[in-house]
């Protein structure tokens, strides 16, 4: 069984390949015409394997599920143990880093040799998180479940999909989207540990088989597989957010929001706020509840309802990323809605530029870049002058729990249906 996995996940994808092209050379496939078949065809051989992951990561679950060492300590420790994890995570992270950038250094001759002992080293912290993971993840999964129930989620204190998350590397996605409007054509879950030299090149291939196209390859935190997949992060805010958002879009499944998620980018765009916003406040209740007497932190945690800062407006920073960022999608949505492509994506690849030069390293930025970023609207101006962010905020203010709020969304699948929910709720 184990070297089946092992063919599939490393030839499988490149068996299907070579199928499909001689498919098309000897007139037997489908239609090529057809772009989302074409993308399709030309992403195969970068394809993630889902299905000898989702064996291997519930064969874990099961098996640690049984021992469920957690049951045995008091709060405190379990969370003890998951910041001592994260602290392990960030160590593991900065050694790896400092190992590649002497693998990218040109005056050393070799850096098989100069690193040989960070190696061993980062191979031994690898293999303790590794043991160590799955106690962690069990028990940010029953913290994030104690909180939804208190949200109102879960009869008799059961949560229902379970909570499950795995730490893991996580595939990039590639997002596709016409260049005269900004639109998530297509997607696809891609191979994790691309180079950038890899995601690179499949971008340039798709945008020249496909000149009315423009790709984007990008990493992302989570995926809502099941076990949902968590990639590995130091950060307790950030951790315990991306499980209850990923939580979010597996408790949708149950709904129109969740059933229709592909079927158009205001559907996409609604059900990854909604997934958002509850992911911002179940994280943070999670850190209230849990590890906020283990915490220095200099100010406290925004209001879950709300979101506004306590203790008085915060200063605005020296570069506001996100300021500038609206005003670059406002001034690519208008040249684009006067049929100005190429002066859009000049405009994009001057603004990205001059983010660089502001330290933020953006490789690309292009329609689908706002194709992606914008279906993230929970914040206010993520999604440049798409309106959706904002009546699905309003939604959730004025909703009298969070399990209220994901019911009345869980069932509108246009702007329309959102604008008509805000105007009938009292």
């Amino acid at each position: 069984m184990k070297f089946l996995l092992n063919w599939l996940r490393r030839w499988g994808n490149l068996v299907l390949g070579l199928l499909l092209l001689v498919l098309v050379l000897t007139g037997e496939a489908p239609n090529t015409t057809d772009t989302k078949l074409r993308l399709r065809i030309l992403s195969t051989g970068q394809r993630f394997d889902f299905f000898s992951w989702e064996l291997q990561a519930l064969a874990r679950k099961a098996a640690y599920g049984l021992l469920a060492p957690q049951r045995f300590m008091e709060d405190p420790e379990q969370s003890r143990l998951v910041l001592d994890y994260l602290d392990q995570v960030a160590a593991a992270s900065a050694l790896s880093n400092d190992i590649e950038k002497v693998y990218v250094d040109p005056d050393i001759q070799d850096p098989d040799l100069a690193m040989r002992a960070q190696q061993r080293e980062l191979a031994e912290r690898r293999a303790a998180l590794n043991q160590q993971a799955p106690v962690a993840e069990a028990i940010l999964e029953q913290q994030v479940s104690v909180v939804l129930n208190a949200g109102g989620f879960g009869p008799f204190e059961q949560i229902l999909p379970p909570v499950s998350g795995a730490f893991t590397p996580l595939p990039y996605l590639l997002i596709v989207s016409p260049r005269e409007r900004i639109e998530s054509l297509f997607q696809a879950e891609l191979v994790a540990g691309l180079t950038t030299s890899e995601r690179q090149t499949l971008e340039e291939i798709i945008m020249t088989a496909e000149e009315t196209l423009s790709a984007y390859v990008t990493g992302i935190g989570g995926l809502s597989a099941y076990p949902a997949m968590l990639l590995e992060s130091s950060s307790i805010d950030w951790v315990t957010d991306v499980i209850a958002h990923e939580w979010t879009h597996h408790y949708l499944m149950q709904a129109p929001l969740g059933w229709n998620y592909g079927e158009s980018a205001e559907t996409r765009t609604i059900n990854e706020t909604t997934a958002s916003l509850v992911g911002n406040w179940a994280g943070q209740e999670v850190v209230r509840r849990f590890y906020a007497p283990l915490l220095d932190r200099p100010k406290t945690l925004p209001d879950p309802l709300t979101r506004e800062q306590s203790g008085g407006e915060p200063l605005p920073p020296a570069f506001d990323f996100r300021a500038e960022m609206h005003e670059t999608r406002i001034n690519v949505d208008q040249m684009l809605a006067d049929g100005q492509t190429e002066e859009a994506e000049a405009y994009m690849e001057a603004r990205r530029r001059y983010f660089v030069e502001q330290g933020y390293n953006l490789r690309r930025l292009n329609q689908a870049y706002f194709a992606f970023h914008g279906a993230y609207a929970s914040a206010p101006g993520a999604s440049g002058a798409d309106p959706i962010g904002p009546v699905v905020r309003r939604i959730w203010a004025i909703s009298e729990t969070p399990r209220t709020f994901v019911q009345n969304i869980s069932r509108a699948l246009t702007l329309a249906d959102v604008e008509r929910l805000a105007h009938t709720m009292p």
